[in-house]
């Protein structure tokens, strides 16, 4: 990265690039016109890029109406979402155990930006989950009250600053989100993980099987356009997800994620690697990776260590 920086994250969420985002902004050249995140979710990615001004616009996008209206809010009206949060938030203390519940009948009736907000804050591991009729279902975290409301004000206020007018919201799958982007911009993809991405999933909006998934690679490949892609990890010898052919163009680097805490667990001492790809147009663009990228001979030349 170019500067240091205390990055903002308002939304917590499950699967979230956090943690590796400084990595994957270290394969974004200078002078990127716009950086496309159409998985948005959390859009880890993008608020460190933009924090540090790696690019100069921003394309966020998710299929999930609730997560481009949270985003839209944090943009628009960051100060009213922050007072409805730290409303909700007090109120959990009043009312009890039941007030999650009553928050969440509340968002399946009318899905507000600050009432998602509330849920992810206080729901288990921070994840999305819908039952058969469409309807948030995740339980509540009662070891914990969710972020306290000046912090959550805080990262709200700041994301809502550092993506103010420059900043696209989308609701749409992700070639739509893609439709104007071109060989100037790069584009950030983080699909749901096989293996919870099928064609209805009660962990996403919509599944996305991985036969749909490379179609649509093909095509922005053959539109040249600068990719970087999570897609599948291993823990250890374990890979988990099928590989994306070496036919699209992709060159395929692994992050060292840490250990896996199910492995240490069972008594296993498993390391989790994030696998990322990168298209052929983007490193010709790119003047050094980060070091953190690990090829895969150097992978195996460092489980021989073990």
């Amino acid at each position: 990265m170019r500067t240091s920086g205390n990055v903002p994250h308002p939304i917590p969420y499950q699967g979230s690039k956090r943690w590796l985002a400084s990595t994957i902004c270290g394969c974004i050249p200078g002078g990127v016109r716009t950086l496309y995140e159409p998985f948005a979710g959390s859009a880890a990615v993008s608020l460190c890029a933009a924090t540090h001004s790696t690019a100069n616009h921003f394309v966020i996008g998710d299929l999930h109406e609730p997560i481009a209206a949270l985003w839209r809010a944090i943009i628009d009206s960051p100060h009213d979402l922050a007072d409805e949060y730290e409303r909700l938030w007090h109120e959990q203390a009043r009312i009890g155990k039941t007030h999650f519940n009553e928050v969440r009948r509340a968002f399946n009736s009318n899905p507000e930006p600050a009432l998602f907000l509330y849920l992810l804050a206080r729901c288990v591991k921070a994840a999305i989950r819908y039952n058969r009729s469409g309807e948030f279902n995740n339980t509540a975290d009662h070891r914990r009250r969710g972020a306290r409301p000046e912090t959550m004000r805080d990262n709200i206020l700041r994301a809502g600053r550092i993506f103010a007018g420059r900043t696209r919201v989308l609701n749409a799958g992700y070639l739509d989100t893609l439709r104007d982007a071109d060989t100037r911009d790069v584009v950030y993809l983080d699909p749901p993980y096989q293996g919870t991405s099928g064609e209805r999933d009660n962990r996403y909006v919509r599944g996305m099987s991985f036969d749909e998934f490379r179609d649509g690679l093909q095509m922005l490949v053959k539109r040249d356009l600068s990719l970087i892609i999570s897609y599948d990890g291993r823990v250890g010898d374990k890979v988990y997800g099928q590989r994306l052919s070496d036919s699209l163009q992709l060159r395929l680097f692994e992050v060292k994620a840490g250990r896996s805490s199910q492995e240490t667990l069972l008594g296993r001492d498993g390391v989790t690697y994030e696998s990322l790809y990168i298209s052929e147009r983007l490193l010709t663009r790119i003047e050094r990776l980060p070091r953190m990228l690990l090829q895969p001979e150097s992978i195996s030349e460092e489980l021989l260590l073990f």
